[in-house]
């Protein structure tokens, strides 16, 4: 005998048994974002498990990285002023078009450190045009684009090897461009210098001479 209430289907029962259990589970743990909380080391995080106490590994001896091969020609010492690359009109241009981008926000189009980031209140680096860095080797400019100096970051990751080379390229062409002698320029640009050409007048002014309306 029944007492008038309708007795659930097992189908149903059983769905209900399912979600209290899974219910249970979800209150008695915890929701963590496992993928963003996963065990890791952060760059230069200390660790325990090495005995020099660093988490960055160096590279394992007899390996060489992808592509260092063909760069090794191009890294040459801090204090030496070889320039590995044959110096090219193209290799300044892209020089230019890299050092427009990569260096003049801070170094400004002309060497002089009068980029943009002064104008907002940063440091202001110093000028390509002074005797000091005029004087620095190639070797050592390359190495302060690759690892940075002072307040100035590595751009080793931005910028590629050759790359680095056509920055200096240019950067000396703007040293050049400020300094050279007259003996050293080519030619017919000590010609225009020395001889400039007379300027033009316009026959139909009244200083000239010309005709009147």
């Amino acid at each position: 005998m029944t007492n008038g209430f309708p007795m659930p289907s097992t189908s149903r029962l059983f769905a209900l048994v399912c979600g209290g259990l899974c219910l249970a589970l979800l209150i008695g743990c915890s929701l963590k974002q496992d993928m963003a909380l996963q065990p890791k080391y952060r760059p230069l995080e200390p660790s325990d498990s090495f005995a020099d106490g660093r988490s960055e590994r160096p590279l394992i001896e007899g390996t060489v990285p992808r592509g260092a091969l063909a760069e090794d020609a191009l890294l040459v010492p801090k204090d030496s002023n070889a320039f590995p690359l044959p110096v090219s009109a193209e290799l300044l241009e892209r020089g230019q078009d890299r050092y427009r981008i990569f260096c003049s926000p801070c170094h400004g189009l002309q060497g002089d450190g009068n980029g943009m980031i002064v104008t907002r209140g940063m440091k202001h680096p110093p000028s390509y045009h002074e005797a000091r860095l005029r004087q620095v080797t190639n070797g050592y400019i390359f190495d302060v684009i690759t690892n940075g100096f002072g307040a100035m970051l590595s751009h080793s990751a931005q910028i590629p090897v050759k790359d680095r080379w056509a920055i200096v390229a240019y950067v000396r062409a703007l040293q050049l461009s400020r300094n050279a002698k007259v003996s050293e320029l080519p030619p017919g640009v000590r010609e225009r210098l020395l001889h400039p050409p007379a300027e033009k007048k316009d026959l139909s002014s009244p200083e000239a001479g010309g005709a009147k309306e």
